[in-house]
């Protein structure tokens, strides 16, 4: 059924907007709501199956207090609206939709001038997509999440652009799907703390602080994604904190301060495996910290990178499976064709990475100073340096066979 609400307007000078919360109430239960153009007084509280199509003529004024759309129903279907002027609490999660129920559509929405665009409060089977969420011209850690999920499991966050916003949090968010959301301009791009199985895939995230933050949430799988120009000294691309059994694939980090920060394993079984990544003109391509490594990586592409490995010891970069990556750096030669070099890759601690051991020395990095004693020290040893990591079959730059095949199926030397 098709509702097509009249032009409504209440008598006297008070009142500028129409509310809607009245169509809202005259539209039975499974029915279409389609306002006529303009713009209507909020909040709307939606308490039974319905949709409201604003067909982007429709725009709902909050009025700076609390959320302008509450979804309290199983069924909802938002489209169309401009949603403007939430409240401004954070206490409260002030927002521009609120979903406290399941199965709920928003998409193909204006969100701007909102503290948080859509919070989703122990709602599943939701379904966010092609909307734009802006949040206040606050600071930037005064703003609010332009996507926040807590307690909600099984939900679709699909193809929105969000600028100008805090975060996305995913809290206790098992199971969701966040795909091909472009993410700029703002602080983290996603966070996950205790939210397991998310699949993150295909997603844009440039000129945040940070790009995916992974706090105790284990088997995710984070592939095909571009992060790119994060500069902050703080910040990462993807970082992950006792986060365990993550699948890293297929991602480009790039002009980022560390493209990935991991911790290492606590237990043999609690790895990461970090396959096909191409990590270019960052900083620090890869850090790890902790007692010693154990992690995959294979595939990967190390490019025009400040420095490739870094870690809190040699032991931390060392210990990790290193096999069948790319390096730019590799000086070896191969002769018989075959597209895996005919020597191992190594890295070896010498005073380009002192900072590994003392830290204070990251300050002269770069400098005439440091790149001379690395020269003679490079030149006239007078101890044999730690070994950082070895790659037993890199592979040769500009080689079309695929690198985790080349390093598998050729035979030992």
């Amino acid at each position: 059924m098709v509702w097509l609400a009249a032009a409504f307007c209440l008598p006297g000078p008070a009142l500028a907007s129409p509310p809607l919360q009245l169509y809202v109430a005259l539209t039975p239960p499974g029915g279409v709501l389609k306002p006529e153009p303009g713009v209507y007084a909020g909040p709307v509280v939606i308490d039974k199956p319905m949709t409201i199509d604003g067909r982007g003529l429709v725009t709902i004024d909050g009025g700076g207090e609390g959320s302008i759309v509450t979804i309290d129903a199983d069924d909802v279907t938002l489209r169309g609206l401009h949603l403007t002027h939430s409240g401004t609490s954070h206490d409260k999660v002030d927002a521009a939709v609120l979903v406290k129920a399941h199965d709920a559509v928003v998409e193909n929405n204006v969100m701007d001038k909102v503290l948080f665009g859509v919070h989703l409060r122990k709602a599943e089977g939701a379904i966010i997509r092609d909307n734009h969420i802006s949040s206040l011209p606050r600071d930037i850690s005064l703003r609010g999440d332009a996507i926040r999920l807590w307690y909600s499991s099984d939900n679709l966050i699909e193809n929105n652009d969000i600028e100008k916003a805090r975060d996305l949090v995913f809290s206790n968010a098992a199971d969701n799907r966040i795909i091909g959301n472009h993410i700029h301009h703002s602080r983290i791009g996603m966070e996950f703390v205790f939210s397991p199985g998310n699949e993150i895939a295909g997603n844009s995230i440039d000129h945040n602080i940070t790009g995916i933050t992974v706090i105790y949430s284990d088997d995710l799988n984070i592939h095909d994604n571009h992060i790119r120009h994060l500069r902050n000294l703080t910040g990462s691309g993807i970082s992950l904190k006792e986060s365990y059994n993550a699948q890293l694939s297929g991602n480009e980090i790039a002009h980022c301060a560390v493209g990935v920060l991991a911790n290492a394993p606590l237990q043999p079984e609690n790895i990461l495996t970090i396959r096909d990544n191409l990590l270019i003109y960052n900083d620090v391509a890869m850090f790890f910290y902790g007692e010693k490594g154990g992690h995959i990586l294979h595939g990967n592409r190390f490019d025009n990178n400040f420095l490739d490995v870094m870690g809190s010891g040699p032991q931390t970069v060392r210990d990790n499976d290193w096999t069948g990556n790319q390096w730019d750096r590799y000086q070896g030669f191969d002769l018989d064709g075959d597209g895996v070099g005919d020597q191992p890759h190594r890295v070896w601690l010498y005073a380009d990475r002192i900072w590994m051991e003392r830290s204070m020395a990251r300050f002269y990095r770069g400098t005439p100073a440091l790149a001379l004693i690395d020269f003679v020290e490079r030149l006239i040893p007078s101890s044999q340096p730690n070994l950082v990591l070895q790659d037993e079959r890199p592979v040769v730059l500009g080689h079309s066979a695929d690198p985790v095949s080349a390093s598998v199926d050729a035979k030992p030397r």
